[in-house]
């Protein structure tokens, strides 16, 4: 159930409206099919209040135990309210925005940064240099040349490429922590943090309901990023935690397995929604920010991360890595584990790689249910 802005809040918390939305629960029957890659499942007998706003050109969502805290609604509303700030202040699609405020002076001059941000920055920057590049938040201009920023995909003249590529590289951020600044090296330079942005406010927004008393809930932002504090109300014979579904990469239908997520994040990357065809060949909207060409080696990249800002971050890297190169990544940090969805020998088919995943968190499908 949608939850109205502030001027509503009082007539949501007495009455009927707070009855609806103690009754609303994840995963029902009957229900369209989300093109979305994860889906939250509900555990039997359990009953969840669902409460949900839209920013970032998606829905986000906050599960939380129905009654167990009085001041749940408020705090959840409170930390959506944030989202709706966070998105201000990072989008590349409103001018006012302090993102775009930076692409517009950091390349004549060190502009400050608000320290939230800041760190962000930072832990961008961390992941373009540990996975050799295939995390970049300067790769905008390539998805601007490749038609996917419009969603009017088409591929791009030679010449239209190769200058968006020259504009690529977070080599040429520089930040200065002392005095929580960022300077560009290069020009033409501008960031994009479409990658890491979404699960940055989910990060954000679990931090709120912690500061609120609130340790079980569940968020996620257009269920491609999850966010999990505590656990699912469960019966003595189950395990604690909250159950995220991944779905096979072409049938939405169908589900490859079931994630258990305690205080833990998730985040999936895939072009089932986002491609197009030219001249037989499929190109989707995941870029290699080190090619300038769409990765093609992997169907859907999810990645497991004790932050959603890292999760989002990974499932993209993981995507345009490989199963190889990811696994080198997780051996390097094993507080991060992946599941990666990639082409098989087989025509149509797909093989599951699964890295650094406990038994007790990733339960697969029975192959008689997954198909090709």
């Amino acid at each position: 159930m949608a939850i109205p802005n502030e001027s509503n809040r009082r007539d949501f918390l007495t009455g009927r409206a707070a009855i609806r939305a103690v009754e609303g629960v994840a995963d029902r029957a009957g229900e369209p099919v989300s093109e979305s890659p994860l889906a939250v499942v509900r555990r039997e007998r359990s009953c969840l209040l669902q409460i949900s706003r839209r920013a970032m050109a998606t829905d986000f969502q906050v599960y939380l135990h129905a009654g167990q805290h009085q001041n749940g609604p408020d705090a959840a509303m409170k930390a959506l309210d944030l989202i709706e700030r966070l998105e201000s202040q990072m989008t590349v699609y409103r001018e006012h925005s302090e993102v775009m405020d930076i692409n517009r002076r950091a390349a004549t001059q060190a502009v400050l940064v608000e320290a939230g941000l800041f760190g962000l920055l930072e832990v961008a920057l961390d992941l373009y240099r540990d996975t050799e590049g295939a995390f970049d938040i300067t790769s905008g201009p390539l998805s601007q040349v490749w038609g996917f920023y419009r969603r009017q995909g088409a591929v791009p003249d030679l010449e239209v490429l190769q200058q968006a590529f020259s504009r690529v590289g977070s080599r040429w951020i520089e930040l200065d922590r002392p005095q929580q600044t960022i300077r560009f090296l290069q020009p033409a330079l501008e960031i994009n943090l479409n990658s890491i942005g979404k699960g940055y406010a989910l990060d954000r927004c679990g931090q709120s309901l912690v500061e609120a008393g609130i340790q079980d809930f569940l968020l996620h932002g257009g269920q491609s990023s999850v966010l999990a504090g505590g656990s699912q109300p469960v019966h003595a014979e189950s395990e604690p935690g909250w159950l995220v579904a991944l779905k096979h990469p072409w049938k939405p239908n169908q589900r490859l397995g079931q994630l258990r997520l305690v205080d833990r994040a998730v985040g999936t990357s895939g072009t089932r929604s986002q491609f197009f065809y030219h001249r037989g060949r499929r190109y989707g909207h995941v870029l290699d920010p080190r090619t300038g060409q769409p990765a093609e080696t992997v169907l859907s990249a999810t990645a497991i991360a004790p932050s959603a800002a890292l999760a989002d971050a990974l499932s993209t890297a993981f995507f345009v890595m490989g199963p190889e190169k990811a696994a080198e990544y997780c051996e390097r940090h094993p507080e991060v584990s992946a599941i990666l969805v990639c082409p098989s020998q087989r025509r149509g088919g797909f093989d599951i790689h699964t890295i650094a995943l406990e038994d007790d968190v990733w339960t697969p499908a029975p192959s008689s249910t997954i198909g090709s």
